[in-house]
Parts: C-alpha cells; structure tokens; sequence
C-alpha cells in the first residue's frame, strides 16, 4: 500500500533542545491518523516538518512520495489548518474563498461555495466577526477545496465549545469519505480522536512511543489486575506498558501478540483513551529502571 508519510530517524533540535527525536513511522494512505500526546512531546513539530514549514536537524522524511514543500506540484498535494484556524479577520467569506482559488491550481470552488451554504456562513461576513467555530469552518473549507491527497490539523478544536467541536468533526469526517484523502489530525482531545481516527500515533517525550491501526493496537493491549507482582516476573512475549501498585494490587497495562489467559488475574480490554495514557504513564521506565 502507498505511503502518505514515511520519516526515518526524522528529528528537529531548537538550540540545544530536541523537539523531535529519531522519529520513524511509515503511515498508509487512505487513514484517518490521529497524533497524540502531551503539550510539547513534538505533534506540531512533524506537523511542520510534513508540511514544508520546517525542515529536519537529521534524518528523512517523505510525504507522498516527495520532499515536502518541494515545488509547486508537491504544496499541491497537501493541504495544512494550524491550530489558530488562520484567516484574514479583514476579508469577506467571499475573499478567502477568491484567495483561495488563486494561490490553489487544484481549487475547487464548487465544493467550496456547497460547505459555505450548507454549513450556513455568509458569503459577505468578514471573518473578524465569525465565531471560533465559524472561523475553523471556514479555514476547513479552504483546506478541503484545495482538494489535497493529504490534509495536515494542527489542533484544529482545541479552543472550540463541544458543539462546534463536534460539528468540525462531523464535517471532517463526511468529507473523507466523499473526497477519499487522507488526514493527519493532532490533538489532545482523545475523545474526539477515538470517534474519527483509524490509526494512532502516541508522541512523548519527543519521541513515538507507538503507532499502528487503532483496532490492531486495542487487539493487543490489556489491563491486569490481581495481586501485588514484580513486573520482571511477566510471561515472556509481555511488553509491559504501564504498572500501578498497591500494598497488595498491581495493575498492569501490557502488549502482548498471545492471548491472555492467566489464573489470578483479571483481564479487561482498553479504549484507545486507556492506551494513550497508559503509554504517556512513565511508571513502567520507572520499573525497568530500579
């Protein structure tokens, strides 16, 4: 299957501090790709790298095929919403989607008048009286009618209420499946990302800590709970995760290709929210350090 991304040992140092660090991923296209993590683990820094804003301290990256930002053929491709849904407070609806048309050779300006009437923005409104909610509309719009192979998100709801952030989504995901591209979607809503994405990818610290096909990753995690254990005493072929510990209880986030089926404990199965928080817990580095 096509690559909408690849990145081998793909890092990025500001001054003496790595905001990414040996970064390898091969993404397939045709995914709905959620990147998440904490507050500086490095979502917007490969954002920026994928989209040609940034370029790399060491390693490679490739998005579709090419560098990114590599000609006018290659920015084509992609289509790239910051967190802070730039638009121009000073133009009308009407502008942006005219600026659009001439900065876009691939514009189309039948999809973008059709989401302007159906999500009810006026064409004559000037974007500095907009909602948040109407303002990330409208910077989706230009996104979407530049009609990219892949569109890059940067926090797109992160200021939003519930209800536009929903309605963003419900948007986003409905073009998806018209205009069949992929998406790179960062964010650190997981609830948002559990309703959307079909492939995960976990930043912390810098670094990826794991990444795959959302069902396959739930399909091979599982929390344990039973009596107070050494995590160095686990089956072989567990990868442990996470651990909490009481005087007498252990729970245990663990990977596993094997079925679970261990007598004392009790085994449950994760949400992509458990997983996410198991793999930002640095309780099991803490283990493996004793």
């Amino acid at each position: 299957m096509t690559s909408v991304l690849q990145a081998q040992g793909l890092s990025r140092k500001y001054g003496r501090r790595w905001a990414l660090r040996d970064c390898t991923v091969d993404i397939p296209s045709g995914h709905v790709v959620g990147l998440v993590g904490p507050n500086g683990a490095g979502k917007t820094t490969l954002l920026k790298l994928a989209g040609g804003q940034l370029l790399p301290t060491s390693g490679s990256i490739s998005v579709l095929g090419g560098h990114p930002a590599d000609g006018r053929e290659q920015l084509a491709k992609v289509g790239f919403v910051a967190q802070d849904a730039p638009v121009y407070a000073g133009l009308s609806v009407a502008d942006h989607l005219r600026l659009g048309a001439k900065l876009n050779p691939g514009w189309d300006a039948g999809l973008a008048a059709d989401r302007i009437e159906r999500i009810g923005l006026d064409p004559a409104h000037r974007a500095g009286k907009l909602s948040g909610g109407q303002r990330a509309q409208l910077a989706l719009t230009l996104g979407l009618a530049k009609r990219p192979q892949l569109l890059i998100l940067d926090e797109p709801v992160a200021s939003l209420d519930p209800l536009a952030r929903r309605e963003f989504m419900q948007g986003l995901m409905e073009a998806t499946v018209e205009h069949e591209f992929s998406v790179l979607l960062s964010s650190h809503l997981v609830s948002d990302l559990e309703r959307t994405c079909d492939y995960v990818i976990v930043l912390v610290d810098s670094r990826v800590r794991v990444d795959g096909p959302v069902d396959a990753l739930l399909a091979t995690h599982h929390r344990l709970t039973g009596p107070r254990t050494d995590p160095d005493r686990l089956p072989a072929g567990w990868r442990l995760v996470s651990a909490r510990h009481t005087e007498r209880q252990s729970t245990l986030v663990v990977r596993t290709d094997a079925p679970v089926d261990e007598p004392g404990w009790e085994v449950s199965r994760l949400g992509l929210e458990d997983l996410v928080l198991a793999y930002m817990d640095r309780s099991a580095e803490r283990e493996a350090s004793r």
